[in-house]
């Protein structure tokens, strides 16, 4: 896909990290609207923290951040959600003990996800069917397929301009996997979201996005579209095993 020039998200020269130490070190990121942008690199490259900064659960240390044209550093935390912004963490993070419907209803604590509840709850059904099946049972009782599509479907019921994707394949095995990912492009086709994924499946991710970027040590050291980057020596040696 070609840059809409439609811009959603401007992250520029951003430095981030805990204390005083910086993980992420000059960091420039961007997502027009409507695109699925990939962000790939080795453990420890700083991927999580790049999104922990965007949600506002890690402060930055320089730099800034735009989504919709707004300075999402001046956003408080718990209001970015409000403003469209929807971040699946790693590991998935349901509530165990309510149920997948009550894990939903948990999203859609935004206006937008409030207004559209009904309609947005159908929708994710229709992709996710088993949660229908599923939907008064504890979320700690199923499997982590099915729990990471709580996850997604819980990100979906607020209603966002951006869905954030933090590790969705971790500890799924390659056929459940495969199947996230197929539905991620589903959603993406269906509903015309625009979706920010890391992930360490580094030939899925980039087979997947109009754009990526591969985060090393705290710093972007390349980016390109799919075919750019599937393209690149160093990235068919370091990740796709060529």
């Amino acid at each position: 896909m070609a840059r809409s020039g439609l811009q959603m998200l401007e992250i520029k020269n951003l430095s981030a990290g805990y204390t005083e130490v910086a993980v992420l070190k000059d960091v420039s990121v961007e997502v027009d609207a409507g695109q699925f942008v990939s962000i790939v690199g080795p453990n420890g490259a700083g991927k999580s923290t790049l999104f922990k900064t965007i949600s506002g659960t890690v402060d930055a240390m320089g730099g800034s951040i735009r989504f919709d044209g707004e300075d999402l550093l001046k956003v408080e935390p718990s209001r970015r959600a409000h403003h469209g912004i929807a971040h699946v963490p790693e590991g998935r993070q349901v509530f165990p003990s309510l149920s997948v419907l009550e894990n939903l209803e948990m999203g859609a604590i935004t206006k937008a996800g409030a207004a559209r509840w009904k309609e947005n709850l159908e929708q994710i059904y229709n992709w996710f069917p088993v949660l229908k099946e599923r939907a008064s049972q504890p979320a700690g009782t199923l499997s982590g397929g099915e729990q990471q599509m709580v996850a997604i479907g819980r990100g979906l019921a607020s209603a966002p301009k951006l869905l954030m994707l933090d590790e969705p394949s971790m500890g799924l095995a390659p056929t459940i996997a495969d199947f996230i990912f197929d539905k991620l492009m589903e959603i993406r086709r269906d509903a015309g979201l625009t979706i920010l994924l890391v992930e360490q499946r580094v030939a899925e991710a980039l087979q997947f996005a109009d754009h990526g970027y591969v985060l090393e040590t705290g710093r972007v050291v390349l980016e390109g579209n799919n075919e750019t980057l599937q393209a690149d020596d160093r990235v068919r040696q370091a990740y796709l095993g060529m």
